[in-house]
């Protein structure tokens, strides 16, 4: 008989970083390299909604979303002025909702962000679907050393409904996240050119264990209940995400890592450390992959619902009054305010993200226009699930044609993602319960 203490999860998990990496692509590659250049993906998620003020309060310079507009463009507000700079990148998309959501527990609003899943539906035999990054990792796996990049404020899974994760695979398990910017850097930069062969011999062997590992389980699973099954599942898909990328680097370890600068990088801040610098490192470590082609799709979750985790506190380390939770829930002006100065805040992670993305060079353009970037967050205000807050910047090589605020009435979310997915040449026919692409919108490939 099998038994689940058995499984040591440390001998599979230890070492597996270290693998050579692939290069961009160059100009001396050759047209047939570089006319298909890099198409990427990047998801950043908010929990708790945006600040979106009531109008009584005579605060609307603060709104999330704008509420104003000058010579026929729409004007910044007070929280998304650090993003002005990139007016030409980025556009504003109103009338947003997952059809499922409004008819699902508000808490559960990150876990259908990607993957517009009924998660109300208690007879599903799996609780989630494949999400939107998921989907697009797919796709792209072939081309760069590691399928997907899954991070979170908290590593793991969380639990259901108040996950710490945003990413399911195509099975429509949660995939862990890495929360540890060092862990981040060996998984992806650290190689040791004087040992391939040894490593090569460390992956095979790695692979052939999680092998047995998953077999086992298997064997196992079949004398479990319903809860523990989903438990062994979650346990099977984060094994299955190992060896994704065991594979992945055993067929890439040949290949020289890209020379970059990594100065600038502090590994050993964490997240209970100054929410700045915490951000600006994940965020560093995401674009420095995205210029070795390392992987072309990320999923980041920046804080988790309903005062889950550390990063609740945040809003309190940057001298506000209370905590992320709290203050979605605020009603009050001032609360309101200070709901606003954080989203302030995240306003500048994201734009410093973004000039990151711009100052790499790709061969045509920079890593910014051949990404796209969604940014948003479940709900609106206080687990409203609709008009969600929603942003999406980059991917001009793509065909995106930014500097809008769109909005057409009510619009199902699963829209925008299979319109993103047809810009990045991901012709699939719908996905979630999308009814077509989005209109009259900035995707003018989709």
């Amino acid at each position: 008989m099998f038994h689940p203490a058995k499984i040591k999860r440390r001998s599979v998990l230890q070492g597996i970083a270290g693998a050579a990496l692939a290069l961009p692509p160059l100009e001396a590659m050759g047209s047939e390299v570089t006319d298909h250049l890099p198409k990427r993906f990047c998801a950043i998620y908010t929990a708790n909604g945006m600040s979106l003020p009531k109008t009584g309060h005579g605060i609307n310079q603060w709104s999330w979303f704008p509420t104003k507009e000058e010579a026929g463009s729409f004007v910044f507000g007070e929280s998304t002025l650090p993003l002005k700079p990139f007016r030409k990148h980025l556009s504003f998309m109103g009338g947003l909702y997952h059809e499922n959501g409004v008819k699902a527990d508000p808490h559960t609003c990150s876990d259908m962000w990607l993957t517009g899943a009924p998660l109300h539906d208690s007879t599903r035999e799996t609780y989630n679907t494949a999400g939107l990054d998921q989907v697009v990792a797919q796709h792209t796996k072939q081309h760069c050393r590691q399928p997907s990049l899954v991070l979170s404020i908290d590593a793991g899974v969380g639990f259901l409904s108040r996950t710490g994760t945003i990413s399911y695979d195509l099975q429509g398990r949660p995939i862990p996240a890495e929360n540890s910017p060092r862990r981040v850097f060996d998984r992806l930069f650290r190689v040791d050119q004087t040992s391939l062969k040894v490593q090569r011999e460390k992956l095979r062997a790695k692979i052939k264990l999680v092998d047995a590992v998953l077999e086992s389980s298997r064997k196992f699973n079949q004398q479990l209940g319903a809860a523990d099954r989903r438990k062994m599942d979650q346990y099977l898909a984060s094994l299955n995400e190992i060896e994704s990328r065991l594979i992945a680097s055993e067929k890439w370890i040949d290949i020289p890592v890209k020379d970059q600068d990594h100065s600038h990088l502090n590994l050993d801040v964490s997240k209970e450390d100054d929410p700045r610098e915490y951000y600006r490192n994940m965020f560093d470590l995401i674009s420095l992959a995205f210029d070795a082609d390392i992987t072309r799709s990320v999923a980041f979750m920046l804080n988790r619902e309903d005062g889950m985790g550390i990063s609740d506190t945040f809003p309190l380390k940057l001298g506000l009054s209370k905590t992320h939770h709290q203050l979605s829930h605020a009603g009050d002006k001032a609360g309101q305010l200070a709901f606003a100065k954080y989203d302030l805040f995240l306003s500048e992670q994201i734009a410093g993200f973004m000039n990151r993305l711009q100052q790499h060079k790709d061969v045509d353009g920079t890593l910014l226009d051949n990404t796209v970037l969604l940014y948003g967050s479940g709900a609106s205000t206080t687990h409203w699930s609709r008009n969600l807050p929603t942003l999406v910047a980059g991917g001009s090589n793509m065909g995106l044609q930014h500097g809008q605020y769109w909005r057409e009435g009510e619009t199902r979310m699963a829209n925008l993602h299979l319109s993103i997915l047809r810009s990045m040449g991901i012709q699939v026919d719908s996905f979630a319960d999308s009814t077509g692409v989005l209109e009259n919108s900035i995707f003018s490939n989709a």
